[in-house]
């Protein structure tokens, strides 16, 4: 009887159960954009665990919803996501179907750079931009360098005919007030500066975020213009895909290009790996008939690859490796060795760099742990010399002096918290050690850079949002930093031997005006260590002589201060997308490194210039961007950057050994346009058919010319430039696994270029200015199982 009474009770327990679970219920539906069902996307339910991710049909489910009040939400990375109230009712069964654009001014796109954790862009207290692949493809850029200049107060030029030397400047501060990062991770060292963004190939970036301004309170030493991180790709989805590029400059020099990439990730997607590769063969480039180079000839080599794993559903495990191998070669008859020619400037790369990340999150998903490491090691073999123009026995001698080896190492250990309260407040603390460790020599001339930079850092940040409109951003980050070198050229011997410790706080805040505008206002101080940057380990050819560059004993940390405020403005009127950016910056520095030409020569005949603190200097300006897409067919984009980079007081730029009557001073920045910006736009014509059209402003800089044998600088105003690309592209869908695309354009197109530039082996060679080369037809072939 006790055993009837038990089943006849469990049975009713079971159908109430079973009751309560059929009054619950249940959304269903499909994800669609422009050509057709979108795999992978997220929906959610606004505020609980429940959500899905679409199929490859676009197709999505959710059930057991109890009945009520939700907003429903669906987004994927690269297309405006959707929101919708809904209301469920028992038992009800919901059919959505939904169809998402694509963000063309990457609003809604997620980053990291500002915070060091994930947050949408449109509500990130900074202000971060992002280049992605619609830029690199629509300029048809090869390598990262060719692509960022499509930012507001973004600028990359050249530096040098011999050696194709490259540096990228924002808010108009040179490369060394930079902090480049790779994945997230400062690794890229001085000596990677100097050619590095030249050898990173934009087929295995997903994205670069670009934060301008002082950086130093997250990042460390040398963020004072702003922080660039290259984030590679990761595996998503299940893609393949080969290309190649071929380009032909100005009728004469080719550039081919090979390029692949493939992913792949489970059903579940707790795994995936990616891997990447990209093969370059340019030829060298003599713009004005004189037998040496322009554009140098280029061999470049990148294989690498990136991975994860979820051991639980609150744990990932991240590994990311690339291996590059480079040479490049310029100045007079290439086919000669090196101490053969008059000038010539030859550098053989091989680089190793790599990571790994752990990430940890709580049960309640409030905290976030990480712990990380990454590394990167360059071996580099060089040549910085030649006859200089002579032939006699002792000038062949003395060109074998060029020869150098350089050892570069660099390692970055650290470990993050994040913590959410009530899901709005973040606190994030963290400790992180950098060490740079870089030894550059070249015996023949007894030149040795032998410097090791090690710095620990600690830093915290609490994102307070107390109310719905306003965010405050308070931060800070003290380093603790150990500068030991030597820095060695002939008779000078000079060491630096410091210790110092730096607090670089920072504050910023984010207020939302109405739903479409927002103010954004803030305070960073950043600071760079006394120690040798790109410039330093680049040697130019002047007069037929090496230029080389020394620290002073006396040389001090550089410290800033920076401020910033912008307003921002972003509306989705259907299907028309706008977005207005107004941001104004103000920089302060203090004890600034100024490069002074001393005329100093060596024994040897070399040219010596010294790095010295300078007076204090002040940046400011503003950037200006705005972006108009009123269909999915066609977007328009324009930036711009209005600026003034002046000294506190006039600075020597060429300062002779005896006398005074040819010093040269200068109250500006060199190098350095006062107006420069960009635009890019695109038309759809049909769903095979699209043309960009693309383009960057420079405007007229000053430039120092060094002339003579005692290395005197005179000053040349520059032109502006406006320099247009255009490119076609059409698409070809053979299977619904295996797409090709057919493209061809102009880069360049107006062929603006620099007008003239030195002649001969006793040339200048960092007299470069303007676009980076002259006009190119290009054509390209894609094919795979493309996006």
């Amino acid at each position: 009887m006790l055993k009837a009474k038990l089943l006849l009770l469990s049975i009713m327990i079971l159908g109430f159960f079973n009751q309560l679970q059929a009054q619950n219920a249940t959304i269903q539906g499909t994800v669609n954009f422009e050509d057709g069902p979108m795999e992978y996307a997220n929906v959610i339910l606004k505020g609980t665990q429940i959500g899905a991710i679409t199929d490859a049909e676009g197709r999505f489910y959710l059930e057991d919803i109890p009945p009520g009040e939700y907003t429903l939400l669906v987004s994927l990375l690269g297309y405006l996501s959707f929101s919708q109230d809904i209301t469920l009712a028992e038992g009800q069964n919901l059919e959505k179907n939904i169809t998402l654009r694509r963000d063309e001014f990457n609003m809604e796109s997620v980053v990291i750079s500002g915070t060091r954790y994930e947050q949408d862009r449109v509500n990130n207290p900074i202000v971060v931009n992002v280049v992605d692949n619609k830029i690199f493809n629509a300029t048809q850029s090869i390598s990262v360098s060719e692509g960022l200049n499509y930012q507001p107060g973004v600028r990359v030029e050249a530096n040098c005919q011999n050696c194709g030397f490259t540096q990228v400047r924002l808010n108009g501060l040179d490369g060394a007030y930079s902090q480049i990062l790779i994945n997230s991770r400062a690794i890229f060292s001085a000596l990677n500066s100097v050619y590095g963004l030249e050898q990173i190939p934009t087929n295995i970036v997903e994205r670069v975020e670009v934060v301008r301004s002082g950086g130093s309170a997250l990042y460390g030493s040398n963020a004072i213009g702003g922080t660039i991180n290259i984030i590679t790709k990761d595996p998503v989805e299940n893609l393949w895909e080969l290309q190649s590029n071929t380009a032909v400059i100005d009728g004469d020099a080719i550039d081919q290009t090979f390029s692949m990439n493939g992913s792949i990730v489970n059903e579940s997607l707790t795994s995936g790996v990616t891997l990447y590769g990209m093969s370059r063969n340019r030829d060298s480039y003599d713009a004005n008939g004189d037998g040496f180079t322009e554009l140098v000839k280029l061999k470049n080599t990148v294989f690498g690859g990136k991975a994860f794993f979820k051991p639980t559903d609150r744990s990932k495990i991240s590994l990311d490796f690339s291996a590059l191998e480079e040479y490049r070669r310029g100045g007079d008859r290439l086919d000669l060795v090196p101490y053969f020619t008059d000038i010539a400037e030859e550098l053989d790369h091989n680089t190793l760099m790599g990571g790994i990340n752990y990430e940890q999150r709580t049960k309640n998903d409030r905290g976030q742990f990480a712990v990380y490491a990454s590394a990167q090691r360059t071996q580099r073999d060089s040549f910085y010399g030649g006859l200089g123009g002579g032939r006699t026995p002792a000038d062949s001698l003395l060109a074998l002096n060029a020869y150098g080896l350089t050892s570069d190492l660099s390692f970055v250990i650290g470990t993050q918290y994040n913590h959410s309260f009530n899901n709005q407040d973040v606190l994030t603390v963290g400790i992180e050690n950098q060490t740079y460790d870089t030894e550059d020599e070249i015996k023949g001339y007894s030149r040795l850079i032998d410097q090791r930079v090690n710095s620990t850092g600690i830093f915290s940040q609490y994102e307070w949002k107390p109310t719905e409109k306003l965010t405050a951003l308070l931060g800070g980050r003290y380093d603790f930093t150990g500068v030991d070198g030597i820095y060695r050229l002939g008779e000078i011997n000079n060491t630096i031997n410091s210790n110092f410790g730096v607090f670089s706080p920072r504050f910023t805040l984010l207020y939302k005006i109405n739903e479409d505008l927002r103010f954004r206002g803030g305070y960073a101080r950043g600071f760079r260590a006394p120690q040798a940057f790109n410039e330093d380990l680049h040697i130019s050819s002047v007069g037929g002589e090496p230029l080389f560059v020394v620290l002073s004993e006396d040389l001090e940390k550089e410290t800033s201060n920076a401020y910033t405020g912008s307003f921002n403005y972003t509306k989705n009127l259907g299907l028309t997308q706008i977005n207005l950016l107004l941001e104004g910056f103000y920089t302060q520095l203090q004890n600034p490194f100024t490069q002074v030409s001393t005329g100093t020569t060596l024994p040897n005949g070399s040219i010596v210039e010294e790095v010295r603190n300078g007076e204090g200097a002040t940046v400011s300006g503003m950037n200006i961007e705005a972006g108009f897409s009123p269909s999915s067919s066609f977007a328009f984009q324009i930036g711009g950057t209005l600026q003034q980079s002046r000294y506190d007081e006039p600075q020597v730029l060429f300062e002779p050994e005896t006398g005074s009557e040819n010093v040269v001073v200068i109250d500006e920045f060199v190098r350095n346009p006062n107006v420069y910006g960009y635009f890019t736009s695109f038309y759809t014509f049909s769903k095979a058919f699209r043309l960009d059209l693309t383009g960057t402003y420079t405007g007229s800089m000053i430039v120092p010319r060094v002339v003579g044998e005692d290395g005197f600088v005179e000053l040349i105003d520059t032109n502006p430039f406006f320099d247009v690309n255009l490119k076609a592209t059409y698409h070809i869908d053979l299977s619904d696994d295996f797409q090709m695309e057919l493209a061809g354009g102009l880069r360049n197109m107006f062929n603006s270029y620099q007008p003239e530039f030195d002649s001969g082996p006793e040339r200048d060679s960092d007299f470069v200015y303007g676009p980076l080369a002259p006009r190119s037809v290009f054509f390209s072939v894609k094919f795979g199982r493309l996006h």
